[in-house]
Parts: structure tokens; C-alpha cells; sequence
């Protein structure tokens, strides 16, 4: 039996193929992105996603194959991402690796995208030594979660309203960044200083976050300054949301026993994040790991790893889109 599957990615904004072996070396990984599509509008036009969806997913998947030198017999079975996401957009990668699977006779296994975040920091090479806590922050999702394996996992704590990456969206928005928000924000932040006293809702709270009320005390903030210093309400901004991840992923870290503090999603690309988690795990003699920055944006590596996730459990998900899956949902 062949150890390659090809993953396919379309929760969202970018087409995305991988090529992936079961100890997690990516053999090819191919993405198409529609930053310039979205652009203009500061945010996703689903529509317009799922139309360059469409437009560019085949063309992909020969381009994962040739880099990869793969051939479809090759392979042993087709990951693809079921949900959650927008649903015009999931459904392209679905229909494409359905028929896929059909012409190639290859079977087809309907991916949770959670899951296939929380896989990613084993990308390459295994950095994960369990049990472990993970923090997931990205565009869609903030939760933490603990892992005792890389399939039994219980959710600890999951944001109220908005996700991290999308707060960090819209104020990019507020600040007249282009999209994505999130490194404008942090490359804006890293020239101001944080004198801008914002809340940090849910600080003591558990392990849950909550990210409408900063967003709105940013906004309202701004629309109250003649001559607002965009450096010094970036930086504040960031300060604040490093405050309440650290401490919730702190307080998780001395609530469960762990040997790994894992960080996963696109946020966990930000350079403020990385460099507050480092002190935290030293000051917790505890192994700090994190994807390289290319493995935490959304991509299909993730997604072929987790594939043999189901497959070495003998579980198979029909690829059925879904929009509101927990990390538990195989």
C-alpha cells in the first residue's frame, strides 16, 4: 500500500494542494492564493472565492503532482476538507476530490480543518511530544485545547464571538491596511508604543476568550481622535491581545499536565506571539512547539497529515460539507 495522500484545501480564500507521507514529509505543496481578488474589499467576497476556487483547483493538483513527480496511482487515499468554512468554497474541493476519487478509484475522506491545524506543527518533522496544550489562533478559530495523542483531544476553552484573526482583520480595516490585516498590523505595531489603555475582556475568566469588545473599544477610540497615532493604537491593540492569549495559555499550562505548549493557525505566524511564547514556555521549562510560519497559514499539508489520521483509526468521514464542526468531529 502506497504512504502518500494528496490533500485539498478550499475552506476559504486559497486553493490549496499537498503531497504528503505519513511521518509528515510534504513531497509538494502548492498554493493559489486570492489575496488580489479580496483585496479591495478588505475582506472575503465568498462569491468571488469560490469562483477563482473553481478556476484554479485543477490546475493545482497537476502542479502538486508534477513538482512531486507522483502519479495517481501512487496514492493512497484523497484528504479533503469538509468544513468548517464558507461553503461555496468547500464545495469546489469537494466536488474535485470526489471526482477525483472516482476516476483514480481512490477513496475520499471528508477532513475537518480543525484537526488539520492542530497536525500542522508535525509538519516536516514531529516537534509534538504529548500530551500537550494547544493554542489555535487564525482567521476563523480561537480555542485552547489539550491533546493527549494526536487523535484524542478535549476542548478546553473557545472564543465567545470573534475569532483572534478576524479582530486582528478588522482593525487592520480601521487602520486603512491592506488584507490580510494581521502582519500589516503586527509590522505597524512593532514601530509604535503600546500607551493606548484597551481592555482585555474575559482576562480572568476561564479559559475562554472573548474579542468583540476590544475590537469595538478600537474603534471607538479612533473615531474619538482628531489625530490618531495608527503606530501607538496598532501596538496597543497587539499588547493586548498577547496579554489575554498568553495568560489563558499560561493558566491552561498550569491546569493540565503537558510537555509541549503547541501554537497553531495563521496567527501564529505573528512575530509578537512567537516571541511571548518563548518566555512563557522557558518560564515554564516546558517545549515550546510551532509550525514554520509557511505551515501556519491555511495550506493542504495539514490536511494530507491528518488524513492518516483516519486512516490509521479505520475511519472514514464522507466528504460532506459542514460548517459548524468541533475538533472532537473526526
Amino acid at each position: 500500500m502506497s504512504d502518500i495522500v494528496l490533500g485539498i484545501e478550499t475552506s476559504c480564500d486559497d486553493t490549496a494542494v499537498a503531497l504528503v507521507n505519513s511521518n509528515g514529509q510534504v513531497l509538494s505543496s502548492v498554493i493559489s492564493s486570492q489575496i488580489d481578488v479580496h483585496n479591495a474589499y478588505g475582506g472575503i467576497y465568498p462569491e468571488f472565492a469560490a469562483r477563482a476556487h473553481i478556476l484554479s483547483i485543477l490546475p493545482t493538483v497537476n502542479e502538486a503532482l508534477l513538482r512531486a513527480n507522483i502519479k495517481p496511482e501512487q496514492i493512497e487515499a484523497i484528504g479533503v476538507t469538509r468544513g468548517p468554512g464558507l461553503i461555496s468554497s468547500l464545495l469546489v474541493g469537494i466536488n474535485t476530490a470526489v471526482g477525483l476519487g472516482l476516476g483514480w478509484n481512490k477513496k475520499v475522506i471528508g477532513i475537518n480543518h480543525l484537526r488539520g491545524h492542530l497536525r500542522s506543527a508535525d509538519l516536516e518533522q514531529q516537534r509534538v511530544e504529548y500530551p500537550a496544550i494547544i493554542l489555535l489562533v487564525s482567521g476563523g478559530h480561537t480555542f485552547l485545547a489539550y491533546m493527549e495523542s494526536s487523535v484524542n483531544i478535549k476542548l478546553l476553552g473557545s472564543t465567545r464571538d470573534d475569532s483572534v484573526g478576524e479582530t486582528y482583520d478588522k482593525v487592520g480595516r480601521m487602520l486603512g491596511l491592506d488584507y490580510p490585516g494581521g502582519p500589516a498590523v503586527d509590522r505597524l505595531a512593532s514601530k509604535g508604543n503600546p500607551s493606548i489603555s484597551f481592555p482585555r475582556p474575559l482576562l480572568k475568566t476561564g479559559l475562554e476568550f472573548s474579542f468583540s469588545g476590544l475590537k469595538s473599544s478600537v474603534s471607538r477610540y479612533i473615531d474619538s481622535c482628531k489625530k490618531p497615532v495608527y503606530e501607538d493604537i496598532a501596538a496597543s491593540f497587539v499588547q493586548s491581545v498577547m496579554e489575554i492569549l498568553i495568560k489563558k495559555s499560561h493558566l491552561a499550562l498550569k491546569s493540565y499536565p503537558a510537555k509541549s505548549f503547541v501554537i497553531v493557525g495563521g496567527v501564529a505566524a505573528s512575530p509578537q506571539l512567537r516571541a511571548e511564547a518563548a518566555k512563557l514556555s522557558q518560564e515554564l521549562n516546558i517545549q515550546l512547539s510551532l509550525p514554520p510560519i509557511h505551515w501556519s497559514t491555511d495550506n493542504a499539508a495539514m490536511i494530507a497529515l491528518a488524513t492518516f489520521d483516519y486512516l490509521n483509526l479505520s475511519m472514514f468521514k464522507e466528504p460532506i460539507p459542514e460548517l459548524q464542526l468541533t475538533i472532537s468531529d473526526f
